[in-house]
């Protein structure tokens, strides 16, 4: 939910991959185990978070066909979610990778928990950050595209009065970023308007992968409920709340999220 795009670091490379008649943007950067990662509706950025696991880890960091940065015209070609899973399974066929770490964050941990469903040979291990994909009546998630700038940061975020509170919405006087979000929100809405449950359900059984389930424990947005709904559908999932922490932890708590994340990552949980 950030709005303009810093320039890249060094050891990032930016590559355009061709995957089918899609031309995929993907940031890469780091040696060893693949990692995957798949943004929520903020968009794609080379943050902090992304770097401690570049530290020990090869991550391949994915922009959702769509977005600012990636294929004007992939949307014509994915229809719906199912065509989405597929570009990320013959993505991964393109970038040589038989099978990774999956880190999704919202949309994307939607995403990343359907890619494990449908391959589940293919994700070794699934990080979900406060993903969508499941619903609970006494639970509904907000309609994003409904919700008015003002309000967002009582949404997203444990302190809405922090300095993160600013980044959240594109400068009124900024043409490009405003349009740029504009198309990350559109990339997004075109696969889980008008609500985000599109038949998870049915298919997460299907999910191999030992999973973490990690959660603000101030979202207001995904609430923390929703961790013991995924969790009582997967074979093998534990759940890590974080405190002081919206819906954008990585971002609110970066410490105690990269600390839970690469101790599952690597094997090395209590």
């Amino acid at each position: 939910m950030t709005t303009t795009a810093p320039s890249l670091p060094a050891h990032v490379s930016e590559r355009i991959v061709e995957v089918g008649p899609i031309q995929a943007r993907v940031l890469v950067a780091g040696t060893g185990d693949p990692v995957l990662f798949l943004h929520g509706a903020g968009g794609l950025f080379w943050d902090p978070f992304l770097e401690s696991l570049a530290a020990g880890h090869t991550v391949y960091a994915v922009e959702h066909p769509g977005g600012a940065g990636s294929d004007a015209n992939a949307l014509e070609h994915l229809p719906g979610i199912w065509e989405l899973v597929l570009f990320y399974d013959e993505l991964l066929d393109a970038l040589g990778l038989d099978a990774v770490s999956a880190v999704g964050h919202s949309f994307g941990g939607m995403v990343a928990a359907e890619l494990a469903a449908n391959s589940p040979r293919r994700v070794s291990k699934l990080v979900l950050i406060a993903p969508i994909g499941l619903w609970l009546d006494e639970h509904p998630i907000p309609d994003i595209a409904g919700i008015p700038p003002a309000a967002l940061p009582g949404l997203v975020l444990a302190n809405p009065d922090s300095p993160l509170a600013a980044a959240l919405a594109p400068p009124a006087d900024d043409p490009q970023a405003l349009f740029e979000a504009a198309m990350r929100m559109a990339s997004i809405l075109h696969f889980i308007w008008p609500i985000p449950d599109k038949g998870l359900d049915r298919r997460i059984h299907r999910v191999a992968a030992p999973t973490l389930l990690l959660w603000g424990a101030q979202d207001k947005l995904v609430d923390p409920a929703y961790a013991d709904a995924f969790r009582s559908r997967l074979r093998d999932a534990r759940v890590h709340v974080v405190d002081g922490a919206g819906h954008l932890p990585p971002l609110e708590q970066p410490a105690a999220t990269r600390d839970a994340v690469l101790a599952f990552l690597d094997g090395r949980e209590a």
